[in-house]
């Protein structure tokens, strides 16, 4: 399914990242090509409409800008203190901030609770990669301005609706 809407540079972000998902490369390397493409086509907040640079008062906002079979891109807006729950993922991800701070804490599943193993703030020109398993984590955007960032995930988003596979509710110690 590819989205109808323009976007400054969006066709030329999805054929760069649809030529990295046909090498065949692993999970996590592709998450890591896919970064790399992102560092070098890192896009400003023109890739969305002042409307939705806004976000929403609800909590964040998730747009499909681009679903296909293997991957989607994702633009993220968050207002400031907006934020995940404890999460992980349905497949590898990559994502590049392009304004606000997003502090994200991550975590390892130790069956009857969670452990706290890292903490960091995204900034903006900040870009990672990662994929299950691993990938278990909060987001919180710290910053006093609204929070963009693009995701790409090794799946279609458009049909299954969400990159969330799992929202933990497992104590942290």
């Amino acid at each position: 399914m590819k989205l109808a809407t323009a976007r400054p540079g969006l066709d030329d972000l999805v054929s760069g990242i649809g030529g990295v998902t046909t090498r065949g490369l692993g999970a996590r390397a592709t998450a890591f090509a896919v970064a790399d493409l992102l560092r070098d086509r890192l896009h400003t907040l023109d890739l969305l409409t002042p409307e939705e640079r806004a976000g929403s008062p609800e909590g964040y906002v998730s747009r499909t800008l681009h679903a296909q079979e293997d991957f989607s891109v994702v633009a993220v807006v968050w207002r400031p203190g907006q934020g995940t729950v404890i999460h992980d993922h349905v497949s590898w991800c990559a994502f590049a901030v392009i304004s606000g701070i997003e502090h994200e804490t991550l975590y390892r599943d130790m069956g009857d609770h969670l452990v706290e193993i890292g903490r960091s703030d995204n900034r903006p020109g900040d870009v990672s990669g990662f994929a299950p398993p691993g990938d278990i984590h909060k987001v919180l955007n710290t910053s006093d301005e609204v929070g963009v960032s693009v995701h790409v995930y090794g799946a279609d988003i458009g049909r299954l609706g969400s990159s969330v596979r799992r929202a933990y509710d497992l104590p942290v110690r």
